[in-house]
């Protein structure tokens, strides 16, 4: 009986072990994980071996499928390279996750420097609150996600810092020193919230939560209705019908990283790096501008 390694079982394979079981492996080829088992038992079957044992409530690689996945490795490159080699590369499918702050800023130049940079990649964005896109990450439903706050896990890497600055209504004034100022904010947790509070707190300045929101148009509309201040990472934008604050303290800025998922090309995650540190340079610059007219109004 002749025997075949097929392409599509092995980069099912190959992916099993980048992200780390079949559920997240099924998320990350967008495939059922029904089709992925059975693509590694195909490859079982093929080989004699078997490939995949079960540990706990997860699965680990035997000594043949180490075996495989090297050879697997080599023989997707080959195909693909030979693809590539006759302009009919592949396309790969990457998801990039990123909370409304971001979809609203750095999404569309982020969407024009991939097509420019990742030809072979379609790339398709999902919005969503940090923890969630957290949770994508870890199921393999997302592949990338620009999120706010340290970067403290070995998935992440660093791109910058997001400049913060407070908006108002045009007509909103500042309460008196013995009244709270009401602050517009997401729904915990969000870290442009716990920022507006610590920062206020920081300087011994009264505050409550006036209203809040669990979309970036509920938070506008909000504040623009007049129901208080909100901290904003606009990049130098400001938000139709609002006004910059010059009479509140300024925010230290928060941090921006890219978090990938396990088994993501190391390629397609710099690119995305780069691409956001490029646009951070030049909103910083925009940020420096709205500052210094702030000051001058003062």
């Amino acid at each position: 009986m002749r025997r075949t390694l097929d392409i599509a079982p092995l980069r099912s394979f190959v992916a099993v072990a980048d992200c780390g079981g079949f559920q997240r492996a099924a998320a990350s080829l967008h495939l059922s994980q029904a089709a992925v088992s059975q693509h590694v038992r195909r490859l079982e079957s093929a080989t004699g071996r078997s490939l995949v044992e079960r540990q706990g409530r997860g699965s680990r690689l035997t000594r043949d499928g180490e075996h495989l996945l090297s050879q697997a490795r080599r023989i997707l490159t080959l195909h693909d390279e030979t693809l590539h080699s006759f302009g009919l590369g592949t396309e790969e499918a990457v998801v990039i996750g990123s909370t409304e702050h971001g979809a609203a800023h750095l999404l569309p130049f982020l969407a024009t420097v991939l097509t420019q940079s990742l030809p072979h990649c379609h790339v398709r964005f999902r919005i969503d609150r940090g923890t969630k896109l957290r949770e994508g990450l870890d199921a393999g439903r997302v592949d990338l996600a620009l999120l706010l706050g340290p970067a403290d896990d070995p998935r992440a890497r660093p791109v910058g810092e997001l400049e913060l600055i407070w908006y108002s209504a045009p007509t909103w004034r500042r309460p008196s020193p013995a009244q709270p100022i009401p602050v517009v904010a997401f729904d915990q947790p969000c870290a442009l919230r716990t920022r507006a509070l610590e920062t206020l707190s920081l300087h011994a300045i009264p505050a409550v939560i006036g209203a809040e929101a669990i979309q970036l148009a509920g938070v506008q509309a909000a504040v623009g209705a007049g129901l208080g201040v909100a901290l904003m990472a606009t990049l130098g934008q400001t938000p139709e019908g609002l006004v910059a604050r010059d009479d509140l303290p300024r925010p230290a800025p928060l941090p921006l990283a890219v978090w990938s998922r396990h088994g993501l090309s190391a390629k397609i995650a710099q690119r995305v790096a780069e691409a956001l540190q490029q646009l951070l340079t030049q909103a910083a610059a925009k940020t420096i501008v709205t500052n210094l007219e702030l000051a001058k109004g003062a």
